[in-house]
């Protein structure tokens, strides 16, 4: 089976070699089950010659415009990158995805990837994820796709995308169950410590309000809301001294943050209460009540909402724990 991984401009190394060792590490199961080994492990790019990075650099490298037809493509996640520019970057592989995927190729996106195959315009329609703090920036950027932003991977018309990091490991644990087996999907996971039963990554956002803009009202809010969301209990308070109508300030303040001002209060203060149970003993309730809640079941719902969990189950996965010194 032809397998290439894309060599983007900006990729992310770790995003690279994980797909290389889960792969190679199931050709080397294989091998010791004395079997053939399924994958063949190809960089494609888009120069005639590449320099790859140590610790992969023994495997094939061919330049995308040659005649190769491949089963599988992967393309890996960008780092922290200015992603509109590193797609304009990117835009010569575009015409070469659509004649792979044409041609039969399954495509397959870790991460922040899905942004490339969006752009190729392959995802609309199309169910799709990526990392859960880039997804409102997907759907903004693209908004055909049909984003399933707590997925940890999707499949849609031979086409798979993962979320964030790690969920890119339950993207190779889907391909490599479709294609040598569930005890090999298994096998991987144990090899790998992959917790095979994650269904949500929803858990692992983090809210990072955007406040690179030059709207002057917008930012008023946002400050307000930063320093007094405990007792701001409505959007109307927040925006009680600020000199335009309602309709407006809305308009401008999603098209500054990619959120409605609700939206935006909601995620901060969900945000506050994450950092208390992650590094706090506080109780539910005093939690609630510093986040600005005064309902408990109003706040669970909210909560479980944001993050795909109760706050109880976030607390046991998230919160800080020290092991006693042994002298």
């Amino acid at each position: 089976m032809q397998l290439s991984i894309i060599l983007t401009s900006k990729y992310r190394l770790l995003s690279v070699a994980a797909i290389v060792d889960v792969f190679e590490t199931a050709n080397r199961l294989l091998r010791d089950d004395g079997k053939p080994e399924l994958f063949q492990l190809t960089f494609v790019g888009p120069t005639a010659t590449k320099l790859l990075p140590e610790g992969v650099n023994h495997l094939p490298y061919r330049p995308f415009n040659s005649d190769q037809q491949y089963d599988l493509i992967f393309v890996p996640a960008f780092g922290s990158v200015d992603l509109v520019k590193t797609l304009e970057e990117n835009s010569c592989f575009i015409p070469w995805l659509h004649q792979q995927y044409t041609a039969g190729a399954i495509l397959a996106s870790n991460c922040t990837g899905a942004f490339l195959l969006a752009a190729s315009g392959l995802l609309d329609g199309r169910k799709a994820t990526t990392h859960v703090d880039a997804a409102d920036k997907l759907v903004a950027c693209f908004p055909k796709i049909r984003l399933q932003q707590d997925a940890v991977v999707t499949h849609d018309a031979n086409i798979y995308t993962s979320g964030g990091a790690t969920s890119g490991f339950h993207l190779k644990l889907a391909l490599i169950q479709k294609y040598c087996g569930r005890d090999m999907a298994i096998r991987i996971a144990k090899k790998f410590s992959i917790d095979m039963d994650r269904e949500n990554q929803a858990y692992f956002g983090h809210f990072a309000p955007i406040e690179a803009h030059a709207d002057e009202l917008v930012m008023r809010v946002q400050h307000k809301i930063k320093s007094q969301f405990p007792e701001i209990r409505s959007i109307e308070e927040a925006i009680a001294d600020i000199p335009a109508s309602r309709r407006n300030l809305v308009r401008r303040f999603k098209q500054a943050t990619g959120l409605t001002p609700i939206r935006y209060l909601q995620k901060t203060k969900i945000e506050a209460a994450k950092k208390l149970l992650e590094n706090t003993e506080k109780g539910l309730f005093e939690i609630m009540l510093c986040a600005g809640y005064n309902d408990m079941k109003n706040f669970r719902q909210l909560f479980k909402e944001n993050t795909g969990m109760t706050p109880k189950a976030y607390r046991n996965k998230f919160a800080m724990r020290f092991d006693p010194i042994i002298s």
